[in-house]
């Protein structure tokens, strides 16, 4: 039997969306000129949890997007023969600061693809990462820049994140051994 160890629990979670927050504001001297895109399904929600964190901070609406990278994944013909393509909702990025937001981050080959899919609707004056969790192990050279913990993992542990808007109610990160 696999065990499970929770490293981040929902208040963990909630703090450090808020710190990340705080970093970006800070980092591009607040949102003008920012947009938020999340990958395709958790870092979507992650994207418009920091949307509202940086809303109850600066009292300024922050645009969001929402960024399917199905098409653009290098393992695409690996992983399935018929891949479900979800709908990509990412407001101009032409000139804009896009923080890209996902929730682990492991060989840096999802953000690759993120990056490709966004090239793709424009030209960006920059693009920023912000993932939940950093494990390492990366493939390519892809560094965040906001992290809401570092964990080093094992290539044999399995990092999970719970968000409750899609995982019945419950907000966690977890490890176990594959």
């Amino acid at each position: 039997m696999e065990k499970e160890k929770v490293i981040l629990d929902e208040a963990a979670i909630r703090r450090a969306l808020t710190r990340i927050a705080h970093e970006i504001l800070e980092r591009n001297k607040g949102i003008d000129h920012c947009i938020l895109v999340g990958i395709k399904t958790r870092g979507a929600n992650l994207a418009q949890r920091l949307a509202e964190r940086i809303h109850h901070i600066e009292g300024k609406t922050m645009p969001i997007g929402e960024l399917d990278i199905t098409l653009y994944r290098d393992d695409l013909t690996e992983k399935h023969e018929h891949p479900q393509v979800k709908e990509t909702d990412v407001p101009d990025i032409t000139g804009k600061k896009v923080i890209l937001v996902d929730d682990v981050l492991y060989t840096g080959r999802t953000v690759r693809a993120a990056m490709d899919a966004l090239i793709d609707r424009g030209r960006p004056q920059m693009i920023q990462l912000a993932v939940l969790v950093d494990r390492g192990h990366r493939e390519l050279p892809i560094r965040p820049d906001y992290v809401g913990k570092n964990v080093p993992t094992s290539r044999t542990e399995l990092v999970s994140v719970y968000l409750s808007e899609v995982d019945q109610g419950e907000d966690r990160v977890s490890i176990t051994n594959r």
